[in-house]
């Protein structure tokens, strides 16, 4: 079985070392070495089914691996990882309102108190302004567009990362106006904030445009390496041809 470890003596935050993952048995991916180093923009891309987002769960704790070894370096703890999971469309019976759900990313911060403190507060209000949805901190989450519903979730998991943003095809549902201003969002997080980012995507282009490397799957590692090193590759320079999305599969694979 593999092992979730911590190496004091590590650069990188994460390193995976033939990192193995599996279902009842059947591998949804296998061998996987990469490692991701502090201001990395890292994005995890390939078709439907290659096992991105089983992947970011094996990072995340969620699933225990098969085999190999995910190393946490001694410069990141798990509780610095803010996660944005896979869009989910809200419950009709979800009332909560949108500072709610930004301040609860704070949960993790307030050890035993059993209130927030106004330093916790302030730095909800804050992500809110970055984000600038300020102006909807009153609004009810299920009634926002599905772009503010994103940027939403981005305040709240940033109350929660302090090193490292992981989020599972953040994008997915967008329209192009919506996904562009994410991903200048995302540049301006990982730029300015000096954030790590772990992203989850099938849009191709966007990843190398923003992203300094990439690792593309199918249920193996096809590929990892820097942007410039990718899109000069013959898989890069293939899908980027086809005009960047893996979203949905080749025929016949």
């Amino acid at each position: 079985m593999s092992k979730t470890t911590r190496d004091s003596q590590t650069g990188s935050y994460i390193t995976c070392e033939n990192l193995s993952l599996a279902y009842d048995g059947y591998f949804a991916v296998q061998g996987i070495n990469f490692s991701v180093d502090r201001g990395d923009y890292l994005c995890v891309v390939g078709e439907n089914g290659s096992g991105k987002s089983t992947l970011i769960r094996g990072l995340l704790g969620l699933m225990e691996a098969e085999q190999g070894n995910v190393i946490f370096g001694g410069a990141l703890r798990r509780n610095e990882i803010g996660y944005v999971p896979q869009h989910e469309a809200p419950r009709k019976d979800f009332p909560a309102g949108v500072f709610e759900i930004v301040l609860s990313g704070l949960l993790g911060s307030r050890s035993f108190r059993p209130f927030y403190s106004a330093a916790n507060k302030q730095e909800a209000e804050q992500n809110l302004k970055l984000m600038g949805i300020e102006e909807l901190r009153n609004r009810c989450y299920r009634e926002l567009s599905g772009g503010q519903q994103r940027r939403v979730l981005l305040a709240r998991s940033l109350c929660a990362a302090r090193k490292l943003l992981v989020l599972d095809e953040p994008a997915a549902g967008l329209d192009p106006a919506a996904t562009a201003e994410l991903y200048r969002l995302l540049e301006k997080i990982n730029r300015e904030m000096a954030m790590t980012i772990i992203m989850v995507s099938h849009d191709i282009k966007n990843a190398v445009f923003y992203g300094n490397r990439i690792l593309h799957l199918k249920k193996e590692q096809l590929f990892f390496g820097s942007s410039a090193e990718y899109a000069a590759s013959t898989l890069g320079r293939s899908f980027l041809a086809a005009g960047g999305d893996t979203s949905v599969p080749e025929a016949g694979a």
